[in-house]
This record gives structure tokens, sequence and C-alpha cells, in this order.
């Protein structure tokens, strides 16, 4: 079932009653309160009214039907790679990119009592963040919908074979005992959040600002059609950043792109650089552009 376990209700209940009196000053997001998405929300504003959702999609309907005014999602991760299907998901919402957020991901492994543990439970990317560390324990992982849901899930379980990866403040939130801190095997663990709102921001507002440009689009089934498609950006001097492949369907025919670049329209290299993009492909779609949050390279 979709829903929240029971240690976890209480504050939900109350986040969203706060959020319905301002839906415009609401920030949704996936998971319980105390998950990353919920810290990285507060750090990007700090005075909006954070607004917990079960799933990365409940978070973005939220936005679609006015029940806040933005949402923060995470991306990817610098050791586990993009989050899944949220390549899918972000065009799909027709909603738009306007900033984002860099935030420096730590784990910690919690439970009811000190171990040991048959199982951790936790949202598949902080299993992953964390795979060396429970391997070397013998602790199967075990996917939820996110790290401080799982936690609430533990709490909710009175089981004390089971502990959960979560942020620090799920521990405090639920009443979990903290048996060992930082299990993220990387120390730079660090997820970039996208912030998305119903309205683009306009391109000329980043004029004086480092920019950065999101769009998805699709290379025709032909050879050379990447190498073209890159072209289009060498030529014209724009940097681009990013770049990862997904399929459309289930043809394997039709190759579809992910890719940021630094600048925005109104420059006119991007601007080249976009309208050779889409002579040379099926089909360019801007996610939005927005202040670049920290210098890339």
């Amino acid at each position: 079932m979709r829903q929240f376990a029971k240690p976890a209700l209480a504050l939900v209940d109350s986040m969203r009653t706060a959020a319905a009196q301002e839906p415009l000053r609401a920030i949704a997001f996936g998971g319980a309160p105390g998950s990353n998405s919920h810290q990285a929300a507060m750090q990007f504003a700090p005075e909006a009214l954070p607004l917990p959702c079960f799933s990365f999609e409940d978070a973005l309907a939220a936005v679609e039907n006015g029940a806040a005014g933005c949402a923060m999602i995470p991306i990817e991760n610098s050791q586990h790679g993009r989050v899944a299907d949220i390549h899918f998901l972000l065009p799909e919402s027709g909603l738009s990119m306007v900033a984002e957020h860099f935030m420096r991901i730590t784990h910690c492994l919690m439970a009811l009592g000190p171990g040991p543990f048959d199982a951790a439970y936790s949202h598949p990317q902080a299993l992953g963040q964390s795979h060396k560390f429970l391997s070397e324990r013998g602790i199967v992982g075990l996917g939820h919908a996110d790290t401080a849901g799982a936690a609430a899930f533990v709490a909710e379980s009175g089981k004390t074979d089971i502990a959960a990866i979560a942020p620090a403040l799920a521990a405090d939130l639920y009443g979990l005992e903290i048996v060992e801190r930082e299990v993220e095997d990387a120390p730079d663990n660090t997820t970039r959040f996208v912030v998305l709102a119903n309205e683009a921001l306009d391109p000329a507002a980043l004029a004086d600002t480092q920019a950065m440009t999101t769009f998805i689009f699709e290379v025709k089934n032909t050879p050379a059609a990447l190498y073209k498609a890159l072209g289009c950006f060498a030529t014209n001097g724009v940097n681009m950043t990013k770049l990862e492949s997904y399929q459309k369907g289930a043809s394997f025919a039709a190759t579809m792109f992910f890719a940021d670049i630094e600048g925005a329209p109104g420059d006119a290299r991007v601007d080249t650089a976009l309208e050779e993009l889409a002579f040379q492909t099926n089909g360019v779609r801007l996610l939005g552009s927005y202040a670049q949050a920290r210098p890339r390279g």
C-alpha cells in the first residue's frame, strides 16, 4: 500500500496541514520526514513548508495540482549514478527545472537494538551507496520507498534483527538507536537535486549568472547520428557537462539522451547549437534553464 508507516503519520499529517494553508510556500519531496530529500529541501529553502509525499511521482503531482509551489527531486548521485526512472518522470510531469542543489549525503545504520542484523531496509540508492559496508557485515539490503520511511518501518516492526540505513535525523524522529554512523562507502558521497515548478524561468533573468540548461533529444536511427548531434555543441563552443542515454519504448531503435549544457537560450552560441541539434535529431525538448549551483570541472 502507498502509505507511510505509523510512526511517521503524525509528522506527515502535521506538515501536510501546514502546507495546505500556504501551498505556494510548500516544497514537495518524495519520502517520509527526515529523509535526505526533506533535508535538501530545507537546506535549499529554509523558509519553505515541507510537504512529504510517498513517492517522487506524488511530489511532482503535488506541484501539478497546486498543493505545492515546487518540488525537490534527487536526480543523480556521485557514487551510484542516476536515480531510477527520473529521466521518464521529469519529461512526463510537464514541470520545468528552475534550480539545482547539491548535498553531501551521510547515512547511518539504525535499529531498535545493537544487532546483529539479518537485513537493512532503505531506498535502493542508499543501499547502493552502502553496498560495501553491508556486504562486509553479511547484512542483506532490502529496498524501501525511501530512507526515512525505512526507519519508520523498522520502528513500527518492533523487530531487533532488522535495521534501516537513513539520515541521523530519522533516528531522532522515530526513536531508533544509531548503531553506526557514516556507513556510505565514499567520503564524498553527494547527491544532486533539482527543483521543479509549473512555470519555467525566463532565460533573460539568468543573463548575469552562470547558467545551466537541461534538455532531452532523440537521435535519428542512422550512422553517426550521435556524433552529428554532439558536433552542434562542439562547433559552437558550448560545454556539455552531462549526457546519458535511455530507451524510448520497446523497439530499441529510438534512443533518447538526457543532457546538461552550460549556458541558456538567449546566448547566441546556445541558440545556434540548439537550432542545429533540432535539425540533426528527431526532436529536442527543453526541461529548463537555471543558475548553476556550483562550478563544474
